[in-house]
């Protein structure tokens, strides 16, 4: 179920691994209108506190913003809307039965273009308590500091 994206980058969420333990990934297609397209080829897009939550069967994504394109005149996009993911079936199942019963929640990771056409990264994350965070901000920073001293010789 892992897969490595492909293809140009728009956005990454780089807030995800502090706050998160991510465990497994997946790529979702994701519904969009014209003036979204056209905003994110511009690299618009923000994830802040965006997530996914299922309803009657289908994942939606809540949080995602992406700006209004200038030029879209009368047909412009509402910012902060819910927007359809585009899964298989039982792909939909598999991750709704993890995140009721697991504790776990589905965050957006990074954005990309496959084939011309706008993916998602998502990824099963389980809540870093604070102490854990504090951990991995140490732990990195004696590594920078490990190769610092490992560079001047």
């Amino acid at each position: 179920m892992s897969k490595k994206p492909t293809g140009s980058q728009i956005a990454q969420n780089k807030k995800a691994r502090h706050y998160y333990e991510l465990l497994d990934f997946i790529e979702a297609g994701i519904v969009l209108t014209g003036s979204e397209m056209k905003s994110i080829r511009q690299g618009a897009v923000n994830f802040a506190d965006a997530y996914v939550t299922f309803r009657e069967g289908e994942a939606f994504i809540i949080g995602l913003h992406i700006a209004p394109y200038a030029n879209a005149g009368y047909a412009q996009h509402e910012p902060d809307r819910d927007r359809k993911l585009l899964m298989h079936a039982r792909e939909l199942k598999t991750l709704a039965d993890k995140v009721q019963q697991k504790g776990l929640t589905l965050v957006p990771v990074n954005m990309h273009f496959r084939n011309g056409r706008v993916k998602l990264e998502l990824a099963l994350g389980r809540g870093k308590k604070m102490h854990d965070q504090r951990q991995d901000l140490k732990n990195a920073a004696e590594m920078r500091d490990a190769e610092r001293e490992m560079s001047r010789f």
